[in-house]
């Protein structure tokens, strides 16, 4: 009779508990953590600068005559070519021949040309009317990991590369974004902070005049405050190596806004912090100076991801394809009509009895768009998702691609990637994935943009 072989245990099974303590190694105390974030930051430090140049400083790569007409510019080679010939004053590349390499600047030059010189019925030019302000876009979602980064990283990318200047908002102290677009960030003074604490002080120095008017006496401004007064938008924005995108970064400093926030509240309650970004961005003249504003917000609804959705014009709520982010999206959403609801009922108590009008919070667009997408396994999921969601989800789904990791592990977006380390079919297909992201964002930004010009026209010719 040949006897069975044993059937091993679950590896959890007859542990020794001696063997097990000599494992734990020494009691850790706070100075470990110390001692863990060091280390963390030089690998941190290391892994960045993978995608950056030997200085240390990121560089945007060149573009081959083959992407700018297959990806930028509306215009067949031989003829792009041609206009080269024929106008020595414009960029010519690098190279010779069809072999010809062109920076961005570049790009956007030859653009302005077509725009005045090519066919009237192309778009060298993305739509933008006059006269009206920059659509301000935030990319949320109190979980985590679902792409929020990546996909803001990406719509600003491709909007530059389309042509429109951006300005990327980091709101999240981990930085990633910041990471992203090269972004050097001292203290919290290079981020949104000091912006909201001089929105603060500036109510705060409001107030102060009608309580020095009554007799009062007044509220003390520290040294945080009096700083912050003298601090603009354009004191914490940097360039970035886009020419067209510029960047207010963040670091883990920034985390100290969720406690000052409602601090600041509590002593003023006739602050309304949720517009304090809003505020900067109309006074700090964003709103005229970018086309786009994008705002990469950080896992949670806290004071700074709220300033993020107040100051919105579209929302965009990146998630997975699984049950658990369904789940967690739909309480996001709760929250969101929890915490809107619960400041317009608030504010609107206090109007009504002013006599003045109510306030109401509007997006233009709410989208929910999957993320890291995998067809073979997801679909079904994905479409209970869309069934539920309805018109608030994107058509497409944003595939996860071989490229899109490996851009990821050199701290770089696809179109930083370079599509000679790739087959042709590999880099055609990451960059679909971002391209029809893209847009179905760009088809909500000009549409918005086409409402609110159709009814400026309408209220001029009203008043006419």
């Amino acid at each position: 009779m040949v006897r069975k072989p044993d059937i091993p245990l679950p590896p959890y099974f007859n542990l020794d508990p001696e063997r097990a303590s000599t494992r734990l190694g020494d009691p850790v105390d706070t100075a470990r953590f110390a001692k863990a974030a060091a280390f963390a930051a030089r690998g941190r430090d290391d892994l960045a600068k993978r995608g950056y140049a030997p200085d240390g400083r990121k560089r945007l790569r060149k573009f081959s005559t083959w992407e700018i007409c297959r990806y930028l510019i509306p215009v067949a080679p031989a003829h792009l070519r041609r206009v080269l010939n024929k106008y020595p004053d414009l960029p010519q590349g690098e190279g010779a021949g069809n072999a010809r390499w062109f920076t961005l600047e570049d790009v956007l030059k030859l653009r302005d040309h077509f725009a005045e010189e090519g066919v009237s019925t192309k778009e060298y030019r993305p739509y933008r009317p006059e006269g009206l302000p920059a659509k301000v876009v935030a990319v949320a979602n109190f979980k985590g990991g679902v792409g929020k980064t990546s996909t803001a990283a990406h719509l600003a990318m491709s909007a530059a590369l389309d042509g429109y200047k951006v300005l990327v908002i980091d709101l999240d102290s981990q930085g990633s974004m910041t990471s992203i677009m090269g972004g050097q960030v001292a203290d919290e003074w290079q981020t949104v902070f000091p912006l909201l604490a001089k929105d603060y002080a500036t109510q705060l120095v409001a107030e102060n005049r009608v309580r020095e008017a009554a007799g009062d006496a007044p509220y003390p401004l520290d040294e945080t405050l009096t700083e912050a007064l003298n601090v603009s938008l354009r004191d914490v924005v940097q360039k970035t190596h886009w020419p067209n995108i510029d960047l207010v970064g963040a670091q883990l400093n920034l985390y100290w806004a969720e406690f000052q926030i409602p601090v600041w509240r509590m002593a003023l309650r006739s602050w309304p912090l949720w517009d304090a970004l809003t505020s900067a961005l109309d006074q700090g003249g964003a709103l005229e100076d970018y086309d786009i504003i994008l705002l990469d917000t950080p896992p949670a609804l806290g004071y700074l991801t709220i300033n993020a959705l107040a100051a919105a014009d579209i929302l965009l709520v990146p998630l997975g394809a699984s049950f658990l982010e369904f789940d967690s999206t739909g309480r996001f959403f709760d929250m969101l009509y929890s915490t809107f609801a619960s400041i317009e009922d608030g504010e609107n108590a206090g109007r009504k009895r002013a006599g003045l009008p109510e306030m109401k919070f509007e997006w233009d667009a709410v989208r929910a768009l999957i993320t890291r997408f995998d067809a073979s396994q997801q679909t079904d999921m994905a479409n209970v998702i869309q069934a539920y969601f309805g018109d608030m989800m994107n058509a497409y789904r944003q595939e996860y691609t071989a490229m899109v990791g490996q851009a990821g592990e050199s701290v770089s977006g696809i179109y930083e990637a370079d599509y000679r380390n790739y087959n042709r079919e590999t880099y055609t297909r990451g960059r679909e994935a971002f391209d029809r992201t893209y847009a179905e964002f760009k088809e909500l930004l000009i549409g918005a943009w086409w409402r609110d010009e159709k009814m400026m026209k309408e209220a001029q010719n009203g008043k006419a």
